[in-house]
Order: C-alpha cells, then sequence, then structure tokens
C-alpha cells in the first residue's frame, strides 16, 4: 500500500535523478569547450569524470524508477534493490575513469607539455563547483527525507567532483604560474585515486544491500531493547534484518508463556510491532510467537543488549 510519504519521496528521489542528469550534460558541454582550448590532462580527467557522471545518472534514473514500482505478485519484497544495482554500475563506470584517466596521466608525466589558454579552464572549473555544489546540497535534503542508497551514491561521487575540480583549479595555476608543467598530469594521477576510493565506497554500500547485509548493531540492539521492554515478553532470538532500498524488514522470535492463550500470544507480538515501528518507520516487522522452553536450536549470533539474560532452551 502507498502511502503519502511514499509518493512524496518518489517524487523527490525522481526529480533529484533529473537535476543530476542535467548538471551533468551541462558540465561536459563547458568542460569539453575549456579542454580543446587548453589541452590539459587535469581538465580532462574532469571532462571524462563528468562523462561518466551523466552515463551513471541515466542509470540511477532508470533504476530509481524501478526501485519506486510498487511490490507485485512476482516481487512481493518490492523492487528496492535496483538502487543497489545502479550503485554496482555507477562504481563500474567510475573504475573505468579512473583506469582511462590513469593511461592518460602517465602518458603527459613522461612527456610534460605546457597549458594554453589557463585561464579559460579555471573560469569553466569555477562555474563546475557552483553547479555540482548546488547539485549536491539539493541531494542532501533527498537523502535525509528519503534515505536512498542510489541517490547517496549518485551524491557520493558528486562530492567527490567538487574535489576534482578544486584540484584542476590548483594544477592549472602551478602550471600557469611557477610553470610546474608536471603539476598538471600528477594532479590528474591524484583525481584518478580520488575516483577509485570513491568506487569502492559505493561498491560495498551496494553489496551489503544485495546481499542483505544486518542494519549496524546499534540497531539491532534497539530493535531488541524494544522487544525487552514489554512486560510479558520472557526472551527473543533469531533477530534479522536488511534491507532493500527505501524499504527494511525486520524478523525475529519472542518467548512468551508456554501456557498463554494463542489471542493474547497475538496481541502481544502486535504490540512489540507497533513499538519496533515507531522508531523503524520504514521496515516491515515480522513476529514468531514461541512458548518458553521449547528447547529449539537458535543460532550463535544473537546478541543481547545489556542487562537482558535469556534463559537457557529446557532439553
Amino acid at each position: 500500500m502507498t502511502t503519502g510519504d511514499d509518493q512524496t519521496h518518489g517524487h523527490l528521489m525522481r526529480w533529484a535523478t533529473y537535476a543530476s542528469t542535467a548538471t551533468a550534460g551541462l558540465l561536459i558541454a563547458v568542460k569539453l569547450a575549456a579542454w580543446v582550448a587548453t589541452d590539459s590532462v587535469a581538465l580532462l580527467s574532469t571532462l571524462i569524470d563528468s562523462t561518466l557522471d551523466l552515463a551513471a545518472s541515466l542509470i540511477n534514473l532508470m533504476a530509481v524508477r524501478q526501485s519506486l514500482q510498487p511490490a507485485d505478485a512476482e516481487h512481493r519484497f518490492g523492487h528496492g534493490k535496483a538502487e543497489a544495482l545502479a550503485g554496482l554500475g555507477q562504481a563500474a563506470f567510475i573504475v573505468g575513469s579512473g583506469g582511462l584517466l590513469l593511461i592518460q596521466a602517465s602518458g603527459r608525466l613522461a612527456h610534460p607539455e605546457p597549458i594554453a589558454h589557463g585561464e579559460w579552464g579555471i573560469a569553466v572549473m569555477l562555474f563546475s563547483i557552483v553547479a555540482t555544489v548546488a547539485l549536491v546540497v539539493y541531494q542532501r535534503s533527498v537523502i535525509a527525507r528519503t534515505g536512498s542508497l542510489a541517490i547517496s551514491a549518485d551524491s557520493l561521487h558528486y562530492v567527490g567532483d567538487v574535489m576534482i575540480n578544486l584540484s584542476v583549479i590548483v594544477s592549472l595555476l602551478l602550471s600557469m604560474g611557477p610553470g610546474w608543467v608536471i603539476a598538471d598530469p600528477l594532479f590528474a594521477i591524484a583525481i584518478a585515486g580520488w575516483l577509485l576510493i570513491n568506487a569502492w565506497q559505493i561498491m560495498r554500500g551496494s553489496l551489503d544491500t544485495l546481499m542483505d547485509h544486518e542494519l549496524p548493531e546499534e540497531a539491532r540492539t534497539r530493535i531488541l531493547a524494544i522487544a525487552d521492554s514489554h512486560p510479558e515478553v520472557l526472551s527473543h532470538h533469531d533477530l534479522r534484518t536488511r534491507t532493500s532500498g527505501r524499504q527494511g524488514f525486520i524478523q525475529l522470535h519472542l518467548e512468551l508463556p508456554a501456557d498463554l492463550p494463542l489471542v493474547q500470544a497475538h496481541r502481544i507480538a502486535d504490540e512489540v510491532e507497533t513499538a519496533i515501528l515507531k522508531e523503524f518507520p520504514h521496515f516491515e516487522v515480522i513476529i514468531h510467537e514461541d512458548p518458553a522452553g521449547a528447547g529449539e536450536e537458535r543460532p550463535s549470533f544473537d546478541i543481547t543488549p545489556p542487562g537482558s539474560q535469556e534463559p537457557s532452551p529446557t532439553p
């Protein structure tokens, strides 16, 4: 069931992808003109990066559209993992751009060349910084409201773009002023390293989602503390958590008195579920009620909040 908040979040995420695509297209046009005028490999590096940004943003746009589709008969858990797949695609594009840049910069390092019309490149970089900062600020506001993995990945490499553009300005100033032409390829190599670091961060977050990585221990501890706070819950076990785009899933077992009527056990589970949802509103919570002393085998990776003790199962 789609709520008003879901519709608002979907609208924000779509506009964030439109904004990043339009910004990347604009920056490609101005950087291409500046690179033709200056022949700077540092400037070429940021042109390549913006070209890859456009490709990544287009993938992001399609992935976000797919992830916002509601659950259906063939995808009962929704389509949220499309965001993580988009993140992997973005990481692949960034790795490719970093590798290409290393090749270009290595050739220029071996055969340095002076920079022409460096002031044009500086003007373009300043324009790029202003446009990219505006985009990142907008993306951060969308991320704060939606928690979108795809927009987070997109924003991460645009933050890297700001650093790249600043470094290009420095390299152009050093090449034009003191005549340190070697600064141009050296900064390009540093930029390539920055791109590869960004790619790893994006890839790690995407893989965590695709591999159903558990929530952070603080969140899991809080979930169990909420369950412990109910006076009729004796214990708990087998907590499992994962996320899929903006949607999260929480499963756990509650141990209740063995002679408790089923209707009362159901009431307790509903009350615990409601309490969890207050703090984790975008999660689906599934609770299984167990009679105390059932003696079933439990996973060894369960965590227990401080002050809580789980009774040993009855043999």
